[in-house]
């Protein structure tokens, strides 16, 4: 089916009447501006590309061989910030910047915009970025981060690339980006009223306010609308115009030579000024939200045709031909070769194979998850060489001792988060780091879970190791998607080309006597222990804390994992395990030779033949407790500390397992949702057909003072189920 825009566009520039003269390619296209002749006219095919591409979207869903057809038909203006910035400028764009991509992919030889999109709209493996996973802007060799997100959830990440530029440059270690690269990441008007947008622009002007070099143009595509909603009239403008330590630039997105000039004058003063800009660019949208929306539902007929003579192809058109650059005559011409070539092209890649398999499809995951164990199951890569004092330590002793090593071995990682610095953590788990490493590498963030795990998102992709702190548990779910949306997703969706290692600290679980209520003492992790790719440690013991959070660092490093570390708050400083002061709970800190500690491997703690108790984190303690009680009143039991929550260690859970042919799951965390299920499901589908029991925490939020044991695992309720499992015979 023929779209009103294309037969208009052709129409008027029929009805168009050109001059004849000839014009230098160095000359400029229209007076006061700096856009060339010989630039708009490459702009210019970068417009009919992005434009063609959204027709062929169309045409290939009619055909019923295309997946997406959300377009850029409208905001194809944006093709002047690309001619504005530089190709090795790190971009992270809005998914109506078709414009930029084309023009992008025009400064880099030997790449094919048009294929590459045309690949993704049909989810062929020959795409070059995502392999046909998903219909991305991305490509490594064009400095694109591929961005799955309507929203703008990727703009904490940008904020996280901006300051690494420097930071890496500060601390003398390799960079993704030149020293002077400018970061770019576009979205549009609605999409800049969410937390995630609001957020970002504010971490930026809360590190540019103290000095810190923050190289970030910020580019709103403002249409008008998201999806049927109207943005108020003037709203971006009124919001961001006088934002102080923002610059703000503003160009007509429909006039090619006023966004080239806005463009341009933002990308320069940020790359001067190494401070945060943000360019707003009008827009209009054209052919509705995608091809499944229906426009007329909610807008007026005579609103959707008022914005045909806004449309940037038809208005760069026009001043070509105005300024006799191009008859109407050549460009129609070029119009309808740019339709061929796209449509021949589309004809191509509607027989490009897809992925065929479960396998196929998360290959890069697995390829991710074999690297992280692979990285990890060497004792060099589990820790370092240790010397001098082997004191008993507790688990917050050897986390530090830990993280001074990690500090020591790699110079590009970063610890930071609130209060991580100068208080050295609420729990003095960082405490001397800062003195040891410098403020340039252990530091204190603004209060917002959300921009510090973005920070380390853009860390991670410039070449930094990130290892950020979460102060408690609770408080990750302000910003899970920036784990789930954005970090889990990159390697998925960039075939492994692009990778944002990290290691995130997260205090928390429950047990700390009442103190804080829900807040701090969330015992639930159903939220990232779903999220394919990840790895999550649970360290309970001082010497497997060490050991695995060297274990996690190694993962980042070779393989790009993200890796989440949760730290049991409880047993932070706790000494004791049976009895006061028998130093049960203390440890030395492991040295270089010792194994066992790598992702997706367990520890047993005795060797009773009666019962299997698997557990992990204040349930080991608790578990470790019950099992002398168990002894005493004739019962041998075995107690296997999980360790990894994801992945699971299957292995080793099975084989303690068919040891007793009796298995108790102790799972502090909650019934539903908790850890428990996870660890059932994989001893059935392992073939384990023996009783099995599991005792949890209550589908309850923690309250505060003593009424939170009414609803914790307990000593007595694990040893009730370990009995009354024994019983069955």
């Amino acid at each position: 089916m023929a779209e009103s825009i294309d037969e208009y566009f052709t129409t008027t520039v029929a009805e168009m009447t050109g001059r004849p003269a000839r014009r230098a390619a160095t000359e400029p296209l229209r007076s006061g501006s700096v856009l060339t002749v010989g630039q708009a006219v490459d702009l210019f095919d970068a417009q009919l590309g992005s434009r063609h591409l959204d027709l062929a979207a169309r045409w290939l869903r009619a055909q019923d061989k295309g997946y997406y057809t959300i377009g850029s038909s409208g905001h194809e203006g944006n093709a002047a910030v690309a001619a504005a910035l530089r190709p090795t400028d790190p971009a992270l764009l809005h998914y109506r910047s078709g414009g930029f991509y084309v023009a992008r992919a025009q400064q880099v030889e030997g790449s094919d915009a048009l294929r590459d999109v045309l690949a993704g709209l049909v989810a062929a493996t020959e795409e070059p970025i995502s392999g046909g996973r998903h219909k991305v802007f991305g490509r490594h060799d064009l400095g694109v981060i591929p961005q799955t997100s309507t929203i703008s959830s990727h703009l904490p990440r940008a904020v996280g690339v901006a300051f690494s530029i420097a930071r890496a440059k500060k601390l003398g270690v390799p960079c993704a980006w030149p020293a002077d690269a400018v970061t770019v990441c576009s979205f549009g008007d609605a999409s800049a009223n969410h937390s995630t947008a609001v957020g970002a622009v504010n971490a930026a002007l809360h590190a540019a306010y103290q000095g810190l070099p923050m190289p970030l143009l910020f580019v709103c595509e403002d249409n008008g609308i998201g999806i049927s909603v109207k943005t108020p009239r003037g709203w971006i403008a009124n919001t961001y115009a006088n934002r102080a330590g923002l610059e703000y630039f503003h160009g007509d997105g429909c006039d090619l030579p006023s966004a080239f000039d806005a463009a341009s004058a933002a990308a320069s003063w940020v790359r001067t000024h190494r401070r945060p800009a943000f360019l707003h660019l009008r827009t209009v949208r054209l052919m509705g939200h995608a091809g499944s929306d229906y426009e007329p539902a909610y807008r007026k007929p005579d609103e959707i045709t008022s914005d045909f003579e806004h449309d940037p192809v038809l208005r760069t058109a026009a001043l070509l031909v105005e300024h006799g650059v191009l008859t109407p005559d050549e460009v129609v011409a070029r119009y309808e070769a740019k339709r061929a070539e796209v449509l021949d092209l589309a004809r191509v890649v509607m027989d490009l194979a897809p992925l065929e398999s479960a396998k196929a499809v998360m290959e890069p995951l697995q390829a991710t998850l074999d690297d992280a164990v692979q990285a990890t199951q060497s004792a060099s890569a589990a820790t370092p060489d240790t010397t001098g004092d082997q004191a008993p330590l507790t688990v917050a002793l050897a986390i530090n001792r830990a993280l001074q090593d990690v500090m020591a071995a790699h110079p590009e990682a970063l610890i930071f988060g609130e209060d991580v610095a100068r208080k050295g953590g609420v729990y003095g788990v960082t405490r001397g780091l800062l003195g040891k490493a410098g403020p340039a590498r252990v530091f204190d963030t603004l209060l917002d879970e959300q921009t510090i795990l973005g920070l380390a998102l853009g860390a991670g992709v410039s070449g930094l190791l990130p290892i950020p702190e979460i102060q408690y548990l609770a408080y990750l779910h302000n910003a899970a998607d920036q784990i789930r949306g954005e970090g889990a997703t990159l390697q998925f969706f960039s075939n492994r080309q692009y990778r944002n290692p990290m290691v995130v600290r997260v205090a928390g679980y429950a047990y700390q006597k009442g103190f804080g209520g829900h807040f701090h003492n969330d015992n639930s992790i159903a939220a990232i222990r779903d999220i394919p790719g990840v790895v999550i440690a649970s360290p309970a013991r001082p010497d497997d804390a060490a050991a695995m959070l060297h274990a996690c660092v190694a993962a980042a490093d070779k393989a790009g994992a993200v890796c989440l570390f949760l730290e049991p708050i409880a047993l932070y400083h706790t000494r004791d395990l049976h009895d006061d002061g028998d130093g049960g709970w203390l440890a030395e800190y492991p040295g270089a030779g010792e194994t066992g500690a790598g992702i997706g491997r367990a520890r047993t703690y005795g060797e009773g033949g009666d019962l299997t108790i698997l557990t992990f984190g204040n349930g080991l303690r608790m578990s470790l407790r019950v099992a002398r009680r168990l002894e005493r009143a004739g019962v041998h039991s075995r107690v296997v500390d999980l360790r990894w929550l994801a992945p699971l260690p299957t292995v080793d859970m099975l084989r303690e397992a068919h040891a007793t042919g009796r298995v108790l799951v102790v799972d502090e965390t909650r019934a539903t949702g908790g850890v428990g299920e996870g660890v059932l499901a994989a001893l059935v589908d392992g073939g384990f057909t023996g009783p099995m029991a599991r005792v949890a925490s209550a589908d309850s939020f923690i309250p505060l003072g003593d009424a939170a044991l009414e609803v914790l695992l307990s000593e007595d309720s694990i040893e009730a189920a370990a009995r009354a499992l024994v019983s069955r015979g």
